[in-house]
């Protein structure tokens, strides 16, 4: 996250590397950081107001402006803004292997060090403040990131060497759900007429229904009986009946098709209800006024989520890290004005094809037909998936080509303060966010409407902007920033300005 720059003073470092100072920054990428802040808040906020195991799923029983709003951040926010980001962060790893190049220095090591540091801040933020944290999924795709420069530096790929090998990579690794959505989709097109699909489709309707008229009878139960029966007694039945229960293996192709829907039916019951209690588990630990509880619980999660973290690194991560090192290392970024046409390209076919994409697959994902279709749902979240690649990229172009006009720099100058200080804003959320929802806190926890939600974060966003402004005219950096740098050069960064 922290700022990048390319400039003619670059060619004349000094044998020794520093950070990058505000004089050299490309004005573009704060701004451009900045937007990305405040879309990444847009959706965050959602995931402190209620568990984050509902993680990619949509409160159907949304009404009005509540409906609205959450439909507006799935076309327009989730999952293009951290995409940015990652942009963002292969921007900035391009500029500082180029710059440690030009002082003639070691980069490997520096760089690891560097990683490391936001990989203990990732750690530290999801244990301690909230357990959707992302940092960590950063630090070790910029490890892997490093390995590939280090690999192309060897004889054997010496050839591939160049920043057209990173955009070759990247596309490809991007390709691979594209690649096995057509290859399922052609499958399940050739082997499954329409008579098979559309029984198919019947039975997974009632199967739905019958389970979630069971589901319903069951929590209805468990909470009549909690408010009943003694708590002791309450364990003992559970105890007896878990005791009770026997595994045992079905051939699931002996069955009839009368106990083939029971057996589907009570499959996705039992699903149904380990999501419930994930849900309710997470709900107790944040609406308790324990900050130790609440502390337990996230570090309890996070070795869940670090088994996600290959997958989050290698195909999501990764990619977008190369392609905004060839941004950076073919000098589209920092030539702009000599690729116009480059990013018309990039803005109005991003901007076009991203929305007609994510549109699509919103409604298709959304659509009541989609519950009971599975073709429609994965149809709908691939389309979601690219349409998030391509709008992200969009937004960079319509920014970049932005960012030529006086009158774009003049009125969203207030952008750079928050682009500047992204890291600690980021981390800023955190702790304003949980310090309104959570159970030791303010206790608004599953209690703040989605519409709401969205003037809490203008309310951020205003404060953070005004705040930004304020630090940065007495200090250098962020305190967070400051403390990376300071960690990365193994010495302490100045952090007053000089004028002052």
């Amino acid at each position: 996250m922290e700022s990048i720059s390319v400039t003619s003073a670059d060619n004349k470092l000094s044998k020794t590397l520093n950070p990058i100072d505000n004089r050299s920054r490309i004005q573009v990428m704060d701004l451009l950081r900045g937007f990305a802040l405040i879309g990444i808040l847009f959706m965050n906020i959602e995931w402190f107001n209620r568990p984050i195991s509902d993680l990619l799923s949509f409160d159907f029983q949304l009404t009005g402006l509540d409906w609205a709003a959450s439909w507006l951040v799935k076309v327009f926010v989730e999952g293009k803004f951290y995409k940015i980001f990652s942009l963002l962060f292969g921007m900035g790893f391009a500029v500082m292997l180029l710059k440690a190049q030009a002082a003639d220095k070691p980069f490997g090591a520096w760089f690891s060090r560097r990683m490391l540091a936001l990989f203990i801040f990732g750690m530290l933020h999801l244990i301690f403040l909230w357990n959707g944290d992302i940092l960590h999924d950063y630090a070790v795709a910029g490890m892997l990131l490093l390995g590939f420069v280090f690999l192309l530096r060897t004889d054997r790929f010496a050839k591939h060497n160049n920043p057209t090998t990173f955009l070759k990579f990247a596309l490809w690794v991007m390709a691979v759900p594209l690649f096995l959505s057509i290859a399922a989709s052609l499958f399940f097109g050739i082997t499954r007429p329409h008579q098979i699909m559309n029984q198919d489709w019947q039975q997974q309707v009632t199967i739905i229904e019958q389970s979630d008229i069971q589901v319903a009878d069951l929590t209805a139960q468990a909470e009549k009986l909690a408010l009943s029966a003694d708590s002791s007694n309450s364990t003992e039945n559970s105890d007896e009946t878990s005791t009770n229960e026997e595994d045992e293996e079905i051939d699931i192709e002996s069955l009839s098709p009368e106990e083939r829907m029971a057996y589907d039916i009570e499959e996705r019951v039992t699903y149904k209800l380990e999501m419930k209690q994930k849900h309710d588990e997470e709900t107790a630990a944040f609406t308790q006024k324990s900050y130790a509880v609440a502390t337990k619980f996230r570090a309890q999660q996070s070795l869940m989520f670090l088994k996600f973290t290959p997958v989050m690194a290698i195909f999501i991560c990764l990619p977008l890290f190369m392609i905004g090192y060839w941004l950076v290392a073919s000098e589209r970024i920092t030539k702009p004005q000599s690729h116009k046409n480059f990013f018309n390209v990039l803005c109005w076919g991003g901007l076009l094809i991203g929305l007609m994409l994510n549109i699509s697959g919103t409604y298709l994902v959304l659509h009541p037909a989609a519950k009971g279709a599975t073709e429609l749902e994965v149809m709908g979240e691939s389309l979601q998936y690219y349409g998030q690649l391509v709008l992200a990229f969009g937004y960079i172009g319509l920014f970049v080509k932005l960012s030529q006009k006086a009158n774009f720099l003049k009125w969203f100058s207030w952008l750079a303060p928050l682009g500047k200080m992204a890291l600690t804003n980021y981390i800023g959320h955190s702790i304003i966010l949980t310090s309104i929802f959570y159970g030791y806190a303010g206790g608004m926890f599953g209690q703040i409407a989605r519409a709401e939600q969205m003037l809490i974060v203008v309310a951020i966003i205003l404060f953070q902007v005004i705040l930004s402004k304020l630090w940065l005219t007495y200090y250098k950096f962020g305190p967070f920033e400051w403390l990376w740098r300071s960690l990365t050069y193994l010495t302490w960064q100045p952090l007053r300005n000089s004028k002052q």
